[in-house]
């Protein structure tokens, strides 16, 4: 058996420790304009929202998340008109939350994703293929009451 040290499981620190570069989305992030769980973000995915979240028992989800609950965490969604063209699209947030992206009643597998602590304004970035169709975004197992999601093409 192997032992693997802690520091090499845990994740960098630092905004310039992302997998890939994220500055345009922490400046929309820094401007972002509140919306309400369950809301729907601007169609031309060019702006930030800072969603207020729920207690997880009242999110009515359109899909129940992979990860159940954690006892005491807020939970919500956003509507996505759609992205005018299928590609690779990054969902972006402020703070600590498990993301999913769910696209014609089913949850979309993600693909690759970025975190790193220590950036102010910006925790986390998963990227998802999508179809050119409407889709929902989840957030789920968030301490806060309200997370901050910008969707920008990869």
């Amino acid at each position: 058996m192997i032992a693997v040290p802690t520091a090499w499981a845990q994740e960098p620190t630092g905004c310039d420790k992302f997998k890939w570069p994220l500055d345009k989305e922490r400046a929309l992030l820094a401007h972002a304009a509140p919306l309400a769980s369950g809301g729907e973000l601007p169609p031309t995915l060019t702006a930030a929202v800072k969603v207020a979240l729920v207690p997880a028992a009242d999110a009515k989800l359109p899909v129940a998340p992979s990860r159940g609950p954690k006892p005491d965490t807020f939970a919500g969604f956003v509507r996505v008109a759609g992205p005018v063209t299928a590609g690779t699209y990054k969902v972006t947030i402020s703070d600590n939350a498990w993301i999913e992206v769910v696209q014609d009643g089913q949850n979309v597998k993600s693909g690759p994703f970025s975190g790193v602590h220590g950036c102010d304004g910006l925790r986390k970035s998963v990227k998802f293929d999508l179809k050119a169709a409407p889709f929902a975004i989840t957030l789920s197992n968030m301490a806060n009451k309200d997370i901050g999601v910008v969707v920008t093409q990869d």
